[in-house]
């Protein structure tokens, strides 16, 4: 399945510095000067991971598929950008397009980098991103009008979500804190809220700030108290850290300097890694696993995901002729040496179209087709 996530933010916060680093490979335009990405930039990339390298020993091939993500630079949003200030609606159509966001945050103190309000607020600077996507989402609801008494059930039910959700968001609150039901949520999807987007708060450190990590951890969880007064996911949400201007740089280093130079910080894995973990943990998405003589591949899902839906990842035809599935953890498989040893010790377990998937499992799918 497609993972898109937007990366916004104010202008000169590190948005496409942090691109560049994720994508190990300069495609962003960085420029000290809002409005320098005018196209969002689009990069997908490999999801890290190292169970798929293990596979593929085992079952002797050299071809490796990790899933994929995608990472959609956008430019930098601005006070007034739901009324098309610096460009701003057009980029707010980008952010339309992608599954999650990823606001990012600056809280390193640089001189040289211009802020766009001329001071280091991250708090006004949140709340700033906060209010335009609101008043971004106000304009579209606005725009419902009242269905007559004849139309279809679907329409009638999509203006009264839209008119309860107006309410709350003429009250600052965003569509995602809003307690809908899952009736109510597929009843207002066509409109496509930007507030109804789970958010991922990045804050974009200094070196300085990485090595006081218990002073900056602090701090964040101040900055996301004080803005949660009227919305209290802010205080719970997904949040993260790191030094953009670090992950830069290290993207030229192999993956043992990579790791020697992470431990100076008392980091265990990248910022990427992080991100992307982050990212799949908001989005409810697992992977299951595929071994043969072909390749060795990840495929993502959602939680919650049953087996004949699973294979039609893999092909359409396959959760329409699924029959039944064949399948061992990942921990068993390695263990064992492959599917032989695993069928022969009473590993694999056979599933039928009720299975509920789980994260790392190793698949094989009989299907008829």
């Amino acid at each position: 399945m497609k993972l898109s996530i937007g990366i916004v933010g104010l202008p000169n916060v590190g948005k496409s510095t942090l691109f560049n680093a994720l994508l190990k490979k300069q495609v962003a335009n960085v420029a000290n000067y809002p409005f320098c990405t005018i196209e969002p930039n689009v990069g997908v990339i490999e999801v890290p991971d190292e169970r798929l390298p293990a596979l593929a020993k085992i079952v002797n091939t050299t071809k490796i598929v990790p899933a994929a993500i995608e990472f959609y630079d956008i430019a930098g949003l601005v006070k007034g950008a739901s009324t098309g200030e610096g460009l701003g609606n057009k980029f707010l159509s980008h952010i339309r397009e992608v599954a999650a966001i990823v606001h990012v945050v600056r809280l390193f103190g640089d001189k040289n980098i211009t802020h766009v309000s001329d001071k280091l607020n991250p708090e006004e600077d949140i709340k700033t991103i906060e209010t335009e996507l609101i008043l971004a989402d106000l304009e579209t609801l606005n725009k419902q009008k009242e269905p007559k008494s004849n139309a279809p059930k679907e329409a009638i039910a999509t203006y009264q979500v839209a008119k309860r959700v107006t309410e709350q968001l003429n009250q600052g609150i965003p569509a995602r804190d809003i307690e809908l039901t899952d009736e109510e949520k597929e009843a207002i999807k066509p409109l496509n809220l930007l507030t109804i987007k789970p958010v991922i708060y990045l804050f974009n450190i200094s070196e300085d700030q990485l090595q006081n990590k218990e002073e900056t951890e602090k701090r964040i969880k101040d900055i996301l108290s004080k803005v949660s007064t009227n919305h209290q996911s802010l205080a719970t949400n997904h949040y993260l850290y790191l030094c953009s201007k670090m992950e830069a740089e290290i993207v030229a280093f192999n993956p043992e300097e990579q790791k020697e130079y992470l431990e100076q910080y008392g980091l265990k894995e990248s910022g990427l890694n992080r991100l992307i973990k982050e990212a799949y943990g908001t989005l409810g998405l697992i992977s299951f696993l595929t071994a043969g003589t072909l390749e060795a591949r990840a495929w993502t899902i959602k939680k919650g995901t049953l087996a004949p839906q699973a294979a039609g990842v893999i092909h359409t035809d396959f959760e329409k002729g699924f029959i039944k599935a064949d399948i061992v953890s990942y921990q068993k498989f390695v263990e064992v040496g492959g599917w032989v040893k695993a069928r022969e010790q009473g590993l694999v377990q056979t599933v039928g179209k009720d299975y509920v998937m789980k994260d790392g499992e190793v698949v094989e799918f009989k299907v008829n087709t």
